[in-house]
């Protein structure tokens, strides 16, 4: 081999080296790119793309209620089985089996995912049908849901006297399915 011809295998060599490190280089950023963008996902980001998929959620104070994802929120979320709905402030959601392992970004949900629990729960008392309101210290109220409040769901209990729960103490509303 002459000194051209070795001379041009240096430099070959140096380029697969160059590369091979840009290459490295190159995944590394990936790889915490796509960590960065995945912190931004949000829980209810991962349900919207389980919509009418089977899913079991584990609620605190209630423990594990399972069923069809029919609807989600930026708060809440909504499923059906047999028998009931529940309406489940993702505040409350402890553990999700059964996800999708998508996202749906923020940006691309119906607009009615940007309505709060408390337009679920006015839906309920413009239904006046009785419901299980379960709290997060495993307490429960049965009532049926008369009005809605910023921050509280009223309704009246068996007995007839007013009951105010407050949302940050709901962990999920058992209500008859429609």
């Amino acid at each position: 081999m002459d000194w051209e011809e070795r001379l041009f295998a240096t430099f070959d060599d140096l380029e697969q080296q160059a590369a091979a490190l840009y290459d490295a280089e190159r995944a590394a950023e990936l790889g915490d790119r796509a960590r960065a963008e995945y912190a931004a996902v949000t829980l209810a980001g991962r349900l919207m793309s389980s919509v009418d998929d089977e899913l079991a959620l584990d609620v605190t104070g209630v423990g594990t209620v399972a069923g069809r994802l029919v609807r989600v929120a930026g708060e809440w979320c909504l499923l059906e089985r047999p028998g009931h709905d529940w309406i489940v402030p993702l505040a409350a959601v402890a553990a999700v089996t059964g996800a999708s392992g998508r996202a749906v970004p923020e940006v691309a949900w119906p607009a009615v995912a940007r309505l709060g629990l408390g337009s679920a729960l006015r839906r309920l008392a413009d239904a006046g049908e009785p419901v299980v309101v379960h709290r997060r210290d495993g307490g429960r109220h049965e009532l049926v849901p008369t009005r809605v409040g910023a921050d509280f769901v009223e309704g009246r209990g068996p007995e007839g006297r007013e009951v105010l729960v407050a949302f940050p103490a709901v962990a999920a509303v058992q209500s008859a399915s429609t």
